[in-house]
């Protein structure tokens, strides 16, 4: 677990601990099946009753563990994790379906960015109207993409919101 905590802290920061005290209740991370899940304790408690070889998932699916041990985040944790985000990406609207299609973020498609970004630090990215698409790390830093190519890659698409489609076998 803490693979995948670092890989959180990577995009959230020190706000992982406001994904677990909320005001609607105590939530918290469980592991089942190499797969990682964000539940209501709640919810945790009315699973417990039943027998665990029944259940297949239980609370949102925040990624896996790859077979390397590494840590893999679904785009089905962005919803969760795009408000505590530390470091944003926002990309114009002729960017918008490349990088839906998996693609990476170029300079030409780069709108704004967070001014503390370095290299390689993950990032959320964000529609120009504010509408959260997926995850990617920083290609480059703040300063660098300001001066840059325009043909050059910004950002390395992780995750985005095309993969309900692209791969939906493999995100439950």
């Amino acid at each position: 677990m803490k693979v995948f905590f670092e890989k959180l802290s990577k995009y959230i920061g020190s706000n992982i601990k406001l994904l677990i005290d909320r005001t609607d209740g105590k939530y918290c991370f469980r592991e089942k099946k190499d797969r990682v899940y964000y539940v209501s304790e709640k919810v945790l408690n009315m699973g417990s009753m039943m027998n665990p070889d029944n259940i297949i998932s239980i609370g949102t699916c925040f990624g896996k563990f790859t077979k390397s041990g590494k840590f893999r985040i679904h785009i089905t944790s962005l919803d969760y994790l795009a408000p505590y985000a530390q470091h944003k990406m926002w990309i114009k609207p002729a960017a918008e379906q490349q990088f839906l299609y998996g693609h990476n973020v170029l300079k030409s498609g780069l709108g704004r960015i967070t001014e503390s970004t370095t290299q390689y630090q993950g990032v959320i990215v964000f529609s120009m109207s504010d509408v959260p698409l997926g995850f990617g790390v920083a290609a480059k830093n703040t300063t660098e993409c300001k001066h840059t190519d325009p043909l050059s890659v910004v950002c390395f698409n992780q995750a985005d919101i095309g993969e309900f489609i692209r791969c939906e076998d493999d995100l439950i």
